[in-house]
């Protein structure tokens, strides 16, 4: 008997004896509907509606009362949509000085929006919410194909209440598309492992090798995180030989490097001169960009802000281990004050979910699609929260949105399988652990902002213990109540990471370029502070209309995006970020600068209190190109009073 002729085998076994993978004592058509075996329960349809038109309404509600989120991407955006070739490379400005610090696929989206529909705060974070709708029903997709449309609902609705997918699924940052690119992906390995043909199998693995491809264009290194779970979870239970499946999974890599790699191809033999520069890079190359800043770096702190490296005046003294940086490495770092709340609500439960999972399918021979999944969804946890928990650079607590599918998922899968069991003692225990333990973490992550509705933390811990009980003594003997059971273990298991989304959406979080979720909390500052936090008495309108209009390539030029991020987007000038983000990148050097003056391509130098010598900000080193173009402009050119900034007229030398 073939791979595959078990496979049908052990599939038909289970529909004849009406028994699931963690419940052996489970029967009928209730088993059937948790397999998924093409049986459509009368209340799926309704349900998948429900939730995603909820989830739209949670994402797409006030969208961009937040104004421009982050005003470094947004810029960038902003630029797509005023030259095709700003689009295409990510500059962060329309005269295409420099790139931002990842790659431009988050970019092309937002900015084909606002081409399409005019670009405003609401049509640069519509596509966001589009996405974090897809991403929850791919999951929801994924999750059914092996435990079927009880557990896909649980999940989709675990992924939309996370706090942070909240947070990021209404913000700019490139993290929206990163995590619907790798639940794409995920659901494409779920299917190849389901395939019965050899050629299926393959071509979904290609399939699932082009989204991780197209993820690396998002936000390079992070996008192959879950490789090893994908991976792993496929050669252990695809079909087919194993020499078919590994010939599968090496179609899947070679699809990866073409779909990632056309643009580094792209970038690479563009002539240098003719594109933007690569920011972050230090040899203004993709690949360096990807292996040292994105890379490398953020995971062993050099020369990273919150790491290893120094950090001038950074929050929390040399290394900035505050809000913005996650707090100190190690095991506890998902749990923290930082992190704890953007991500970890349901982490308990699925971790237990996990490990009961994995055992009751130790042996089971009918275990395979659900085994498998645990694997993939495992290995995607561990892995990535591995990284996230010891990585020594920079660690923001909004990267923990590439943790809420894997949680959400194997929490679906858990509960859903568990609850086929409720007639036996150890799925019930394994429930009431779950829902108690669930409960319990939420007081604990509520009572870190204890003035915040101080009575739901109490709530949602009496009611997780009281349904815990019934379900550990009686959930199998109810009968039409055990319904009025699940839905309250239900409620109270997502109350805490609702409120804490509601509150998300409710609450104004500016956050600059570090957003957070759930009520506003006292934390650091930001490195050069927030964008418009800085208590300064200047006429932003008096220089804004000095720069607007201009025919220049660029308008003015500044040392780094905090000031040139938001005028550009009030003003819609090209305004060069002179070092990139913070200052430090080595472009332009003196000399091209110099030249790009002489060409009348640049008319003003606008001085920031955050650049050279300000606050130990950006280009403060007397070495760096920034601070060699600042001193070079104030000695030859004339010096203007803009509203109580200081301004030099470019095209005006001084005598």
């Amino acid at each position: 008997m073939t791979v595959t002729d078990s496979r049908q085998a052990d599939a038909l076994a289970s529909e004849v004896t009406g028994k699931t993978a963690l419940a052996p004592g489970a029967r009928g058509r209730g088993a059937r509907l948790l397999l998924g075996d093409g049986t459509q329960a009368p209340w799926e349809r309704p349900g998948l509606l429900a939730l995603l038109v909820t989830t739209a309404v949670l994402y797409l509600w006030g969208l961009g009362s937040n104004g421009w989120a982050n005003s470094y991407y947004a810029a960038a955006a902003q630029a797509g949509t005023q030259s095709w070739k700003a689009l295409l490379f990510g500059s962060f400005d329309a005269g295409n000085a420099i790139t931002v610090d990842k790659p431009p696929a988050a970019m092309w989206v937002m900015g084909l929006s606002g081409r399409l529909f005019g670009f405003s705060e609401f049509t640069m974070l519509l596509p966001q919410a589009l996405m974090g709708v897809a991403a929850v029903a791919v999951l929801y997709a994924t999750v059914r194909r092996c435990s079927g449309p009880g557990a896909g609902l649980i999940a989709g609705t675990a992924l939309a209440l996370t706090p942070v997918a909240t947070s990021m699924f209404r913000y700019n940052n490139p993290d929206a598309l990163l995590v619907l690119l790798l639940v794409v992906a995920a659901y494409c390995t779920v299917r190849a492992i389901g395939a019965v043909s050899a050629g299926a199998m393959t071509t979904w693995m290609a399939l699932t090798g082009c989204a991780v491809g197209f993820a690396f264009l998002t936000k390079m290194l992070q996008a192959f995180l879950v490789l090893p779970g994908l991976g792993i979870a496929f050669l252990i239970a695809g079909g087919a030989t194993v020499g078919k499946r590994v010939g599968a999974l090496a179609v899947g890599v070679v699809a990866m490097a073409f779909s990632a790699g056309w643009y580094i191809a792209l970038v690479s033999l563009w002539p240098a001169d003719a594109r933007p520069y690569i920011a972050g890079s230090t040899d203004n190359s993709l690949l360096q960009l990807a292996f040292g800043y994105n890379g490398i770096q953020r995971i062993t702190g050099t020369n990273q802000p919150g790491g290893g490296g120094h950090f001038p005046g950074g929050p929390g003294g040399e290394g900035g281990r505050n809000v913005f940086f996650g707090g100190e490495p190690g095991i506890g770092r998902l749990f923290n004050d930082f992190m704890g709340t953007e991500v970890s609500w349901l982490l308990p439960a699925a971790l237990i979910g996990l490990a009961a999972g994995l055992w009751f399918t130790r042996r089971s021979p009918r275990a395979g699609k659900v085994r498998a999944s645990l694997i993939l969804w495992g290995g995607w946890l561990f892995v990535t929260g591995a990284v996230f928990s010891y990585m020594d650079g920079t660690v923001h607590p909004y990267y923990a949105v590439a943790l809420a599918p894997a949680v959400a998922a194997l929490l679906g899968i858990a509960v859903a399988e568990l609850w086929q069991g409720r007639q036996f003692l150890a799925p019930r225990l394994v429930l009431t652990a779950m829902l108690a333990g669930t409960g319990v973490w939420t007081f604990i992550l509520l009572n870190r902002t204890p003035d915040w509705f101080p009575a739901l933390r109490w709530i949602i811990l009496v009611g997780s213990v009281l349904v815990a009980a019934v379900l550990a003594v009686g959930a199998h003997k109810l009968g039409k109540a055990t319904l009025v059971v699940a839905a309250a273990a239900l409620l109270f298991g997502f109350a805490g990471s609702a409120a804490y989304s509601i509150a998300t959406v409710a609450g104004t979080h500016s956050g600059g370029p570090m957003p957070s979720s759930g009520p506003a909390r006292a934390g650091g500052d930001f490195p050069f502070g927030p964008p418009g936090d800085r208590d300064k008495k200047t006429d932003d309108a008096a220089l804004e209309k000095l720069i607007t209009g201009l025919d220049n390539r660029w308008a003015a030029a500044t040392i780094g995006s905090m000031q040139a991020g938001g005028l550009e987007l009030r003003t819609g000038a090209s305004i060069m970020s002179i070092g990139g983000f913070a200052g430090g990148d080595n472009s332009p050097t003196l000399e091209q600068f110099q030249h790009d003056v002489t060409d009348g391509q640049v008319r003003y130098f606008i001085v920031s209190d955050r650049g050279p010598g300000g606050h130990g900000g950006p280009g403060s080193d007397s070495h760096s190109a920034g601070a060699q173009i600042s001193a070079w402009v104030q000695q030859h050119f004339t010096k203007l009073d803009v509203g109580g900034t200081t301004v030099y007229d470019l095209s005006k030398p001084v005598d």
